[in-house]
């Protein structure tokens, strides 16, 4: 129900921004930028999958220890994790420790490597460059259409932890569609 909010540096930005340093900095530079490489998307499918039932901060604060954990996010790499791996990243007490979310990783480096065309191609199907501009939060959906389609399509394929909601996080996240509100300093900047 709020609008874009002025923050110390009297910039207006989405509020859930500024809640804390490291939102701020995520919102500004990263939230909403287009990514268009299938490593990139891959990343961020992960951390959405992992973030599923908690804080969007806490993912943020481990991503460097996932990013460690997971190679760097290279799906070749996952692809190849056995059991082994799967009880070594159980122990990693830097991530969180989800054998659910730890096996769709790997089920999902695995999906996207047989993906023909790869996993760009066919999340960027999805965009929604049109969609309306949010002017409070709760114009923000948590799903949309296309994110239930997108998540079919993916299920399709044997992704594994991509419901619309999650779908649909990724899509905001990879400027498949700009949920920055009106009044945003973010708002349409990459277009």
């Amino acid at each position: 129900m709020s609008p874009a909010v002025p923050g110390t540096d009297g910039l207006a930005r989405c509020p859930w921004a500024l809640s804390a340093p490291d939102y701020i900095a995520y919102h500004d530079d990263e939230w909403g930028r287009p990514v268009t490489d299938d490593q990139g998307l891959y990343e961020r499918l992960c951390l959405e999958a992992f973030q599923s039932g908690l804080s969007w901060i806490t993912i943020l604060r481990k991503r460097e220890a996932f990013r460690a954990a997971f190679a760097g996010f290279d799906m070749a790499k996952v692809a190849g994790y056995g059991p082994q791996d799967v009880e070594r990243l159980l122990a990693d007490a830097a991530i969180v420790r989800n054998r659910a979310k730890i096996e769709a990783a790997v089920a999902n480096a695995r999906a996207a490597l047989e993906l023909p065309g790869g996993l760009a191609a066919l999340v960027w199907r999805y965009a929604d460059p049109d969609a309306p501009v949010p002017r409070t939060t709760a114009d923000v959906p948590a799903s949309t259409p296309g994110s239930t389609e997108l998540a079919g399509e993916l299920k399709r394929h044997g992704f594994r932890f991509v419901g619309p909601t999650t779908a649909y996080a990724l899509m905001q996240a990879c400027g498949l569609v700009d949920d920055h509100l009106a009044g945003c300093c973010r708002r349409g900047a990459y277009r």
